[in-house]
C-alpha cells in the first residue's frame, strides 16, 4: 500500500471543556512534565521519581500501605490487578452491582474461576448493606468488592457499613475508586480497605494510562501465600512489587513520561490540600445542581447518594440525547457523556473532575445547556445562573 506523508497532518485537536465521565482537562504543568526528556526505566533519576509517586499516592489514598503504586494501564487494568491477585479458582467473591462497573467486576471474577456471589441493587441508588449481609449468610467469601463512585450513574456508595460486614466475615474489602480518588475522601486505612484501584484521568486530571493501586499488608500476605500462580503475568503484584520496591528488579518497561506527568498531578493535589480539593468539588457540584433544578430539570440520584464529581441529569421528555450533546460540543466545545446500559438515552453524565471542576465551567455549561435546549423547543425555566451564583456566595 502506497502512502504519502503529506496526507497525514499535524495533530491539533480543538480545545475542549471535558465535562463528561472522563478524561478531565489536564493542567499545562502536567503536559510540560510529560514532555521532559525520556530516560531509562532504571535510570537513578527516574527511580527517584517513582519513590516520590509512591509517597504522594499514599498521601492521596490516606494509607501506609507499602505497595501503593501505579499500574501501567488504565483504570480497568487496576480493576483486573486487584481481582486477579486476590482471587484463586473456587474462591467465593461478593460483588455489589448497581451499574456498569460493578458488572465488569462480576465478569472478571467469573473469568478467573471465582465463585461469584452477586448482590444486585437498583441502578441509580446505593447498595443496601443489609442485602450484602443477607447474601453472604452461610458462606465464607474471600473478597467483598464494591464501586465507591459508580461512573455510569453518579451514585456514591457509603463504605463504612460494608467495611464492617466484610470485617465480620474475615474477607478482604476491595473498592473501585476510579472516579472518587482525588475528588472526595478515600481513606483506605481508616475505612479498612484492603485493596483499591483508580485511574489517572478523572479527578487526578492526568491523561489516561496509569492506574493507582494499593494493597494492605494482609492482602499482600494472601498474594504471597497463594496456592496457584496469578493468572496474569503482567499484573502479578508479587513480581511488580519488586520493581517498585528497593530491589528494583526489572519487570516491564514503565511508561516513563506518563509517570512524570502523574507525579506532577499528585504534586498539584498536595499543593491544593486534600480538604480544599474535596470542598471545591462539592461546592461546584452544589452550584451545578442548583442551576439544573432551577431550569426545571431533575437529577437521577437522590441528594444523599450523589457524587460531587459525576452528575447524572435526567433528559427531559421529547429531547434527543445525541442532538443536545452534539450541539454542546460543536457550538460550545463542551463534552458531556450519555447514559450507559439501561440509562442510554435517558440521562446526561456531566463531570466536574479535577482541573475541570471550576466555577467558570459550571456557569458556562448551564448557559450553554439552556441555549441548546431552547433551540430544540424545550421549555426551560429562567434563573439557573442566579441559582448557581447564590451557592457560590453562601458563607
Amino acid at each position: 500500500m502506497d502512502i504519502k506523508a503529506e496526507d497525514f497532518k499535524d495533530i491539533d485537536p480543538d480545545d475542549r471543556i471535558l465535562m463528561g465521565p472522563g478524561p478531565s482537562n489536564v493542567p499545562s504543568r502536567i503536559l510540560r512534565a510529560m514532555s521532559a526528556s525520556c530516560i531509562g526505566h532504571l535510570d537513578p533519576y527516574f527511580l527517584s521519581m517513582m519513590d516520590e509517586v509512591q509517597r504522594l499516592l499514599r498521601f492521596l489514598f490516606k494509607t501506609n500501605n507499602a505497595l501503593t503504586i501505579s499500574v501501567s494501564g488504565t483504570g480497568s487494568a487496576g480493576m483486573e490487578t486487584c481481582l486477579v491477585n486476590l482471587i484463586e479458582p473456587g474462591d467465593e467473591v461478593v460483588v455489589c452491582v448497581n451499574g456498569v462497573f460493578g458488572t465488569r467486576m462480576a465478569d472478571i471474577v467469573q473469568r478467573i474461576g471465582g465463585k461469584l456471589i452477586r448482590v444486585d441493587g437498583t441502578w441509580g441508588r446505593a447498595i443496601d448493606p443489609e442485602d450484602v449481609r443477607k447474601s453472604i449468610k452461610g458462606s465464607k467469601p474471600k473478597v467483598v468488592a464494591v464501586v465507591h463512585a459508580e461512573t455510569s450513574t453518579g451514585v456514591c456508595q457509603p463504605l463504612e457499613d460494608l467495611a464492617d460486614i466484610t470485617n465480620d466475615v474475615g474477607a478482604f474489602f476491595l473498592v473501585d475508586t476510579v472516579t472518587s480518588l482525588g475528588g472526595m475522601d478515600v481513606s483506605l486505612d481508616a475505612t479498612g480497605i484492603d485493596a483499591a484501584y483508580s485511574g489517572t484521568q478523572k479527578c487526578i486530571s492526568c491523561p489516561p494510562g496509569l492506574s493507582p493501586v494499593s494493597f494492605s499488608v494482609a492482602a499482600m500476605d494472601a498474594i504471597k501465600n497463594r496456592k496457584t500462580p496469578v493468572v496474569s503475568w503482567y499484573l502479578d503484584m508479587s513480581m511488580v512489587k519488586d520493581y517498585w520496591g528497593s530491589e528494583r528488579k526489572y519487570h516491564h518497561t514503565a511508561p516513563i513520561n506518563m509517570i512524570f506527568g502523574f507525579r506532577e498531578a499528585l504534586r498539584i493535589i498536595a499543593e491544593e490540600g486534600l480538604e480544599s480539593r474535596f470542598n471545591r468539588h462539592l461546592i461546584n457540584h452544589r452550584a451545578l445542581v442548583a442551576g439544573i433544578e432551577t431550569m426545571g430539570l431533575s437529577m437521577l440520584v437522590p441528594e444523599s447518594e450523589r457524587l460531587p464529581m459525576l452528575n447524572a441529569i435526567c433528559i427531559p421528555d421529547g429531547v434527543d440525547d445525541i442532538t443536545i450533546r452534539k450541539a454542546l460540543l460543536n457550538d460550545f466545545g463542551i463534552e458531556i457523556g450519555g447514559g450507559l446500559g439501561e440509562f442510554a438515552g435517558k440521562i446526561w453524565r456531566v463531570g466536574l473532575m479535577g482541573h475541570t471542576c471550576r466555577r467558570r465551567n459550571v456557569l458556562l455549561f448551564l448557559s450553554a445547556l439552556k441555549t441548546v435546549l431552547k433551540a430544540e423547543k424545550c421549555k426551560v425555566q429562567p434563573g439557573a445562573i442566579d441559582a448557581a451564583t447564590a451557592v457560590y456566595e453562601e458563607k
